[in-house]
């Protein structure tokens, strides 16, 4: 079941008694707005929970909505869940009322006064490894089989080019091609942007031999990392989901014996942080990362802990 399905089938009932126009205008919101899977799932979450939410206090339809209850909300939201969170509620709701109004829908948008709760911060909170433990978990990989060099690569493509897991999955064989002499990537980032990067040497061999060995040459149009076929060791036609590359991380990091909680986007971070290391600049860094500010990139920066972990040393005791 896709999601826009499930959105339409738990409708809260203020929309219904809005009336039609409302029942459309909000679906409409999620289908030709959001072209992001991923943000569309969180603001319908955020949607329908402040719906949901206003429906047990006694509001009937949407033009009703006031500030205070959105404000109420927020409030509510602060005691269970972090400033992050909330901040994407308060803008889910912001978004969907603003798409309201200019459908005549609503005569106001509630939500734009009411203020989030401040945050601020320099440092993300990706876990990031350390060059030694990435080097030590693509070579713990086996590379004998077609499974090992996916995972191989997949894993090499995150940390060698920064790529976001979601655009990683996205790409297709012919995605990977060769541009003066070097093999370069296709990367199918947010909001429909394409961002081509060259291949590192160790990624071009990385993915020279996935091709190769998967027989993927000959299917330019087909999904690049698929599944692997139960019994059989093949590559199947099915794109590789994304919970299945998590569990695939989680199951070679544990293999590799990396104590590290890692995840998927641990790799665009490690990337980052090991090309800064080596003398590269926060701006080109921003420009491989397809990122629109260096603020952004600065988040994946974490060359701050080895000085922080030097100093702590210096407590003698």
């Amino acid at each position: 079941m896709s999601e826009l399905t499930i959105i339409a089938d738990r409708l809260p009932a203020m929309l219904q008694a809005t009336g039609e126009p409302a029942r459309i205008r909000f679906l409409e919101f999620f289908t030709a707005n959001i072209r992001n899977p991923n943000t569309r799932k969180a603001y319908a979450r955020a949607a329908c929970e402040f719906l949901t939410w206003c429906e047990a206090r006694g509001v009937t339809a949407l033009p009703v909505i006031q500030p205070m209850h959105v404000a109420a909300w927020i409030e509510e939201l602060g005691q269970s869940y972090s400033v992050p969170t909330v901040k994407l509620r308060l803008a889910a709701i912001r978004h969907l009322f603003d798409w309201m109004v200019t459908g005549q829908v609503m005569p106001t948008n509630p939500a734009h006064a009411v203020r989030g709760p401040s945050y601020s911060t320099k440092k993300g909170k990706t876990p990031v490894l350390a060059p030694e433990e990435a080097r030590q978990l693509l070579n713990s990989i086996p590379a004998d089989t077609v499974a090992g060099k996916r995972d191989r690569a997949l894993i090499g493509l995150m940390t060698y080019s920064f790529a976001r897991i979601g655009a990683a999955l996205a790409m297709e064989v012919r995605d990977v091609y060769v541009q003066s002499r070097r093999l370069w990537v296709r990367l199918h980032e947010k909001g429909g942007k394409l961002h081509e990067m060259p291949c590192h040497h160790t990624l071009e061999a990385y993915l020279d031999e996935y091709i190769e060995v998967g027989g993927l040459k000959d299917h330019p149009r087909s999904p690049l990392f698929r599944t692997i076929g139960r019994g059989t060791g093949i590559l199947t036609e099915t794109p590789l989901p994304q919970a299945n590359a998590y569990a695939m991380i989680q199951r070679r990091a544990e293999a590799a014996g990396i104590d590290t909680a890692v995840c998927c986007h641990t790799f665009r971070a490690t990337g980052i942080t090991a090309y800064l290391k080596n003398g590269g600049t926060l701006e080109k860094a921003a420009h491989m990362a397809n990122h629109s500010s260096t603020r952004t990139t600065q988040l994946y920066d974490r060359r701050s802990d080895e000085v922080s972990l030097d100093e702590v040393e210096r407590i003698l005791i």
